[in-house]
């Protein structure tokens, strides 16, 4: 049976569909059959992230209303054999059951390791939609007093849930600010939320043109980071990336003041 994982966020801007994207590209990279699934109807993205947009033929609502069987709506990816995607329509998402989605999932549990679900960021009907056919969650938020405060409510609403594991990626950490004082680092932002931190993920220039370029996942110190979450979730590790390796020591001072400049 593949690991059902929930990503969602207290709040939109954090980066949750970039993560849940370079999460399934590192661990199909690692060979674990894995499939995505858009239950963002709002605003989904997911396609974009994945350079898929244009092959887009069915999607999941059309797989719910009977417009086309469920594997015909899913589609491979053509880099990697094991990643997956099975999309959705920008809609409200109103009137789009629970129990679908469920059925649907259950249709394809056994052809997968792993099936990343990314869910609408806030607490409204879709978030639930999204954690009630999940097994584990991630919550993604950045290191700013308004993300945490809204991923703290979505723990708290996590906790009413049955799920098996519940995990905290930091994203978007500007490793020269925390060294300066001027942030919270990774570390202080998990403990606030006092759950245990599964990724501290940097503030990667390199994510906007991936973005461009219609793939997330590209090589950069994010994808480093994703790639070190792939080995947590798969191996039991606690493989954490350092965002303040590169502003310590002599040469990280130089790298600081620099950056000042700017």
């Amino acid at each position: 049976m593949a690991r059902r994982i929930v990503l969602t966020s207290g709040k939109g801007g954090v980066g949750k569909t970039t993560v849940c994207a370079a999460l399934g590209i590192a661990l199909a990279r690692k060979k674990q059959k894995t499939l995505l699934v858009d239950a963002d109807f709002g605003l989904n993205n997911l396609d974009v992230a994945l350079g898929m947009e244009s092959r887009v033929v069915y999607d999941i609502n059309d797989a719910a209303d009977g417009k086309c069987r469920l594997a015909q709506a899913i589609l491979q990816d053509e880099a990697l054999e094991d990643l997956y995607l099975l999309p959705s329509v920008r809609s409200d998402g109103i009137g789009f059951p629970k129990n679908v989605l469920a059925s649907m999932l259950a249709r394809v549990d056994e052809d997968f390791d792993f099936i990343l679900i990314d869910c609408p960021a806030g607490i409204d009907e879709g978030f639930h939609r999204a954690v009630c056919v999940a097994d584990e969650a991630l919550v993604v938020t950045t290191p700013h007093p308004g993300a945490i405060r809204d991923a703290d409510k979505v723990l708290t609403l996590l906790r009413t849930y049955p799920l098996n594991a519940v995990g905290v990626v930091v994203n978007r950490v500007r490793g020269d600010l925390v060294v300066e004082g001027k942030t919270l680092s990774a570390d202080e932002t998990a403990d606030v939320l006092g759950h245990p931190a599964m990724a501290y993920v940097p503030e990667d220039d390199m994510v906007t043109v991936c973005s461009q370029l219609g793939r997330a996942g590209m090589n950069s110190p994010s994808s480093h980071a994703l790639a070190m979450l792939a080995d947590n979730l798969t191996e039991g590790s606690r493989k954490l990336y350092d965002c303040t390796y590169d502003y310590r020591g002599l040469f990280g001072k130089i790298r600081l003041y620099f950056r000042r400049q700017l």
